[in-house]
């Protein structure tokens, strides 16, 4: 099967939440649901001094969608919602 390239928002509820703990968070979601971390992070300005936290990780096809893993990130303490922004097929 094809690897895809997934990158989501996750929406913290306040500017005062620590977004590297959100990270860790969804690392460990994420490893269950690709079996590897995010590949790449970044904090994204918003409004207000509120920063989106950004995360890319490859995944394999076959896994389907991320309903489930959108279901498990937004339970973590601090994250207002999650968003899939993009979703490609990785070449090569």
């Amino acid at each position: 099967m094809a690897r895809v390239i997934v990158t989501l928002q996750l929406m913290p509820n306040s500017p005062e939440v620590d977004l590297k703990h959100v990270k860790e968070h969804a690392d460990v979601e994420i490893t269950k649901f690709a079996g590897e971390p995010s590949a790449r992070a970044e904090e994204k300005p918003i409004a207000f001094g509120l920063k989106a936290l950004v995360l890319t990780f490859i995944a394999d096809e076959a896994k389907g969608g991320t309903d489930e893993l959108e279901a498990a990130l937004v339970k973590i303490h601090g994250v207002e919602s999650v968003q899939v922004t993009d979703v490609r097929r990785a070449v090569g």
